[in-house]
């Protein structure tokens, strides 16, 4: 009687290979969700931008009163921020992300379509409270997609936000230029970018936010715990501090370069905006790259090159002023501060004694107290002294990261996750 063992091997195989083959698939799918959340997350609000003028003049308004009015999106966001980790908890970071953006893309009709001040600071207010919302959820779900791929893939995410954010600044400038009413424009790109993250949300990963967790690292947030390990505190607020590095040198290069270029160094106006430019493109690459170099080099390393890169580039540019170093000594900051952000992000959400998400949370909201509070303090010190003064703190926070780089981790550690069952509701 011949044995049956072949067979059953040869069929425990094909299963292995058809399971894999699954795998990658919903793996691979899932990736390209998260991508696309993060495209439509920068081009909702990025489509506004370039109505504000038109805004201004509708409404009347001085400069005070409108950047009083747009304050109100940094201020929700940093009011509402906090909430994610317990909203994700509960409704998972596919549902939050999903849902934030379809309501961000109708508060961002609404400031367009605001009749009177305190109707645009309110819509403005509750899209940023909404934006964090999503930040945290596409970030959240980003993690859980690069855990099960076992290498980086977070940086890739932020350069397609980068992406949506120059594709909804296109498309506010051509919607300017062609004279389109806000309400026709903002209609057409709200429902079509919420029409792309509803398409993502059936290929999000399934199952509760600790899956990967589970099966991986054994850190479930159903775990009790009696207190947060010695330090935990400390290491959580040096990485939201990272985090605000990147964000105070790209909020540098989007409210001073220009005027720098052209109020300090006498720049053309055609000259002046690159300076912006040249930080959000080499931002771009040095994101397009980052999965690579933190998975060869490690995040601190990566980190401690990337902020030698922003302290010598912005430093020289400062020291010798001219409009072509200035515009290198930006791209440099955008190609150094361009993996601050997400390393930092993953590092809080690794930290051990957390329920998940709650670190990523934390330095989430940190990093946007850096936006709100890096345009007041360099505005403050360029009254002082000069704008030339105030940009200082673009290098500074180059010699910070260095610094506080030895919070990351020195290597990356690989964790090849498997796929949940199909049939999990999302």
């Amino acid at each position: 009687m011949t044995s049956p063992a072949p067979r059953t091997s040869s069929a425990a195989e094909t299963e292995n290979a058809t399971d894999t083959a699954v795998e990658t698939r919903v793996n691979r799918r899932a990736r390209v969700a998260v991508a696309m959340l993060f495209l439509t997350n920068g081009a909702v609000f990025a489509n506004l931008l370039p109505r504000y003028p038109q805004i201004k003049s509708d409404l009347g308004l001085s400069n005070a009163a409108l950047g009083t009015a747009i304050a109100a999106f940094p201020l929700g966001a940093l009011i509402a921020g906090l909430t994610a980790g317990s909203l994700i908890h509960r409704f998972r970071s596919s549902r939050v992300g999903v849902g934030g953006t379809l309501l961000t893309a109708v508060a961002i009709l609404v400031a367009g379509l605001a009749a009177n001040w305190w109707m645009l600071a309110a819509a403005l207010f509750i899209g940023g409270a909404l934006d964090a919302l999503v930040d945290v959820a596409q970030n959240a779900h980003g993690l859980r997609v690069q855990r099960r791929y076992g290498r980086s893939i977070l940086n890739s995410f932020h350069a397609l936000w980068s992406v949506g954010a120059v594709l909804g600044g296109l498309m506010g400038s051509a919607a300017a230029g062609l004279n389109l009413p806000p309400a026709v424009h903002l209609t057409g790109s709200g429902l079509l970018f919420s029409a792309v993250a509803l398409g993502c949300y059936r290929f999000m990963l399934p199952g509760p936010e600790t899956a990967e967790r589970d099966q991986g690292d054994h850190r479930s947030a159903d775990r009790p715990r009696s207190r947060l390990p010695a330090g935990t505190v400390v290491v959580l607020l040096a990485l939201g501090l990272i985090a605000c590095c990147g964000t105070v040198t790209e909020d540098a290069g989007a409210s001073w370069g220009a005027l720098y270029l052209s109020g300090s160094l006498g720049a053309a106006a055609a000259v002046a905006g690159l300076a912006f430019v040249a930080l959000q493109g080499m931002q771009f690459i040095g994101r397009l790259i980052g999965d690579r170099l933190v998975d060869r080099y490690g995040q601190r390393t990566v980190a401690r090159f990337g902020g030698a890169i922003t302290a010598l580039g912005m430093g020289t540019a400062l020291a010798f002023p001219s409009a072509l170093l200035t515009i290198v000594g930006f791209g440099a900051a955008g190609f150094g501060v361009a993996t601050l952000v997400p390393a930092a992000m993953h590092a809080a959400d690794e930290l051990p004694g957390l329920p998940p998400g709650a670190g990523l949370t934390v330095v989430t909201w940190l990093l946007r107290v850096g936006f709100l509070l890096s345009p007041p303090i360099v505005g403050v010190l360029a009254d002082a002294s000069s704008l030339r003064v105030g940009l200082l703190l673009v290098p500074i926070t180059g010699a910070t990261v260095i610094a506080l780089s030895r919070f990351l981790a020195p290597t990356r550690r690989v964790t090849v996750q498997t796929c949940l069952p199909t049939s999990d509701v999302r």
